[in-house]
């Protein structure tokens, strides 16, 4: 049974997760103290960063978690709906729209996708979220789906696209928050619009040609 004492340590944990969400994204990850995690959380105490969450590493992995598992329950839903599909649109779709619902439902501003690009530009963080995503079980479906559809596709070429079809993702989500967030630039685009965007593109990048590299 919860008790007071528990919901003070959520109400803490979550806010501390959230002032550091918003720090990390705006500043980067090396930069920011745990003293300004605390302060921007409204704690006075500046060890209760390190006291709920140990490392900054520990602490970037547990809001990169919550926000992954977030993403995975709508992830389930796009999985669910494609059945035994083996159009590869559907597949990039159910692989791009649950971060962009995600996004939409958290409001703005927001600051999940561009803390997602200092993650991903950091080499330590960026393998063990990485490493952590590819536990999903609905991710892994979502992946083997674009493996099937791209059978005819050279295992080390599909490895890149996939690499360039992340980079596109992230970097593109990022740029959407940061319009929302400044109120400059893509403010007359939905998120949905985003999603139909990025299917697109991406879409086309999995099948363009592949040139044959000489000997």
């Amino acid at each position: 049974m919860k008790t007071a004492r528990d919901d003070r340590t959520a109400e803490t944990r979550n806010a501390i997760m959230a002032a550091a969400e918003r720090l990390f994204a705006e500043h980067g990850l090396s930069v920011v103290s745990n003293r300004q995690i605390a302060e921007a959380a409204g704690q006075r105490n500046n060890a209760v960063v390190g006291y709920h969450f140990g490392s900054k590493t520990d602490l970037v992995r547990a809001i990169m978690t919550r926000r992954g598992e977030q993403t995975d329950r709508i992830r389930a839903e796009h999985v669910a709906a494609l059945g035994d599909s083996d159009d590869l649109r559907d597949w990039v779709g159910a692989l791009v729209r649950p971060a962009t619902e995600h996004l939409a439902s958290l409001g703005t501003p927001s600051w999940n996708a561009r803390l997602t690009v200092q993650v991903m530009t950091d080499p330590t963080m960026r393998v063990l979220v990485s490493e952590e995503a590819c536990t999903r079980p609905h991710l892994r479906q979502i992946l083997d789906g674009l493996g099937r559809c791209l059978a005819d596709v050279p295992a080390a070429v599909r490895t890149e696209r996939g690499a360039m079809a992340r980079n596109l993702i992230t970097s593109m989500c990022a740029e959407r928050e940061r319009a929302l967030a400044e109120n400059t630039g893509l403010l007359h685009h939905s998120w949905a619009h985003t999603a139909d965007a990025l299917t697109d593109a991406i879409v086309g990048l999995l099948t363009a040609p592949v040139t044959r590299r000489r000997a």
